[in-house]
């Protein structure tokens, strides 16, 4: 290959200014530290139509945890009947490598599912709300009161073993049935999350059509209830605006992001939703931007290579590919 075609590939690639290194930022920045909670190994495979071996999932889940990621979100404790890819989540849990510095949530979206989640020795759980009254209706077979009843009953025994609960609010920004989502509804569930025992609450744009004026009318809804340290972003990509959007979220002081390695996911009860924003993706920005996380952005895209390859399916991390093709240059 001609050296300056070379040169020019490698500028083009990788601009200068966007290091996987963080610059420095000012002292009197806002605090730079963003929390990356990976949701690859449960949110990501969910979807996936062919069983992905256990061994694989156990597998992504260690190679996640060398990383530096703390947070990896390793499985769900649903139904195999309505989610057969779950269905082995009590051996994924006793299988992986656990690093008493990495925290390994799983989904219970009842009592049921937390006893199990309990039995394979889960230290942390994830409980759904959506906020919409039609797919709570036509998913959960609840409304969305029904629905809180329910996930009080699971916070209050998972509190009662020392278990604890993040909570979720999904179509948050949109629901794939009854479209608008009243940024009101999304600040009272997150609080009535909060008051019932959830330490965090994500707030998630389940099928990917928030943009960045949309993810602002719920932050400055949800903030005026819950404290801006307790809120995390869930961004899918369907639209292309999950990256702009984690931004619209930093600046109004949120600084926890749900993300999936090679951006695997999608919610199988909503259709329209593509995978979660790629965990690279959000890397490469943050550090760009001047933003720590502590994650080894290489080691993270040779695993979006590898998953990407053992399930089959395409790697749709822009940054991943960029940064294996410069590799190979």
């Amino acid at each position: 290959m001609d050296a300056v075609f070379k040169h020019a590939l490698r500028s083009a690639v990788r601009p200068r200014y966007f290091s996987t290194t963080p610059p420095a930022r000012s002292a009197t920045a806002l605090p730079n530290f963003v929390k990356i909670v990976e949701v690859g190994p449960r949110d990501g495979l969910q979807n996936e139509k062919q069983l992905v071996p256990t061994e694989t999932k156990v597998e992504l889940v260690n190679r996640l945890g060398k990383t530096g990621i703390k947070v990896i979100e390793t499985t769900s404790f649903v139904s195999p009947k309505w989610v057969p890819q779950m269905g082995d989540n009590k051996q994924v849990m006793q299988a992986i490598d656990r690093h008493p510095d990495i925290s390994y949530p799983v989904l219970a979206p009842n009592v049921r599912g937390l006893d199990g989640a309990i039995e394979a020795g889960a230290e942390e759980v994830a409980v759904f709300i959506a906020a919409s009254e039609a797919f709570s209706k036509r998913n959960l077979n609840c409304t969305i009161k029904g629905s809180m009843e329910k996930a009080s009953e699971l916070i209050t025994k998972a509190k009662a073993n020392n278990v604890r609960v993040r909570g979720y609010v999904s179509c948050a920004l949109g629901c794939p049935f009854q479209g608008h989502v009243d940024p009101a509804v999304v600040a009272g569930l997150s609080k009535d999350l909060m008051d019932l025992g959830c330490y965090e609450v994500s707030i998630g744009d389940t099928i990917g059509v928030g943009t960045p004026g949309s993810w602002s009318a719920v932050l400055d809804e949800t903030t005026k209830v819950v404290g801006v340290e307790k809120l995390a972003a869930h961004c899918h990509d369907t639209y292309g605006q999950a990256l702009a959007n984690i931004h619209r979220a930093l600046e109004h002081g949120l600084r926890v992001v749900d993300s999936s390695v090679a951006g695997l996911g999608g919610c199988p009860y909503a259709p329209g939703a593509t995978g979660n924003v790629a965990t690279e993706d959000v890397v490469y920005s943050l550090h760009g931007s001047g933003y720590q996380t502590g994650i080894d952005l290489d080691k993270l895209v040779s695993i979006g290579h590898w998953i990407s390859a053992q399930i089959g399916r395409p790697n749709v991390s822009r940054a991943g590919k960029a940064l294996q093709l410069k590799a190979k240059i």
